[in-house]
């Protein structure tokens, strides 16, 4: 009688194990996926002129910026430009959602800060990019660092009109 039981629990055990709740440590996109919150003083802002649309993420009508992305109308290409640290590898790697992407990028010594500054080219139709429309916001990684870009109440419906704007 005591085999029975003793298998019994056995399996008990093991079961219960299998549903262990501890914390595991979480690769790129379980660690990212959750949106961010906005930063205070700092916004995405839509510019459009003509045949020209450009959505920045930085301070509003200053040079602090983070993430810019251009495009002429309904071309489906976007220019984009970034900041990094003096050193970084020349990619702009870009998170939405838990979508990733890395473009190759031309470096050179940024004017405004000690870093470089980056440029590269992507289509508007790149998964995380489909993903920034559907979620609001963008992340550019260095190295390891996340630095998470999420629109304040009021203006994600920015980032919806740029990519419409760009075809």
């Amino acid at each position: 009688m005591r085999a029975p039981a003793l298998l019994a629990l056995s399996g008990l055990t093991l079961a219960v194990a299998a549903c262990n709740t501890t914390n595991q440590p979480m690769g790129l996109s379980a660690a990212s996926s959750a949106a961010p919150a906005p930063v205070a003083h700092y916004d995405w802002f839509l510019h459009q002129d003509g045949q020209e649309a450009r959505l920045a993420y930085g301070l509003e009508e200053s040079d602090d910026l983070r993430i810019g992305l251009d495009c002429r109308k309904n071309s489906g290409r976007l220019a984009l430009s970034a900041v990094a640290p003096e050193g970084a590898a020349h990619e702009i790697h870009l998170e939405s959602g838990g979508d990733t992407e890395r473009y190759p990028a031309e470096a050179e010594p940024s004017e405004l800060n000690d870093g470089l500054f980056l440029t590269a080219e992507a289509k508007a139709g790149d998964p995380v990019f489909q993903r920034f429309r559907r979620v609001g916001w963008l992340a550019v990684w260095q190295g390891e660092d996340r630095h998470a870009y999420a629109p304040h109440p009021g203006s994600s419906d920015r980032v919806e009109r740029f990519f419409a704007f760009c075809g």
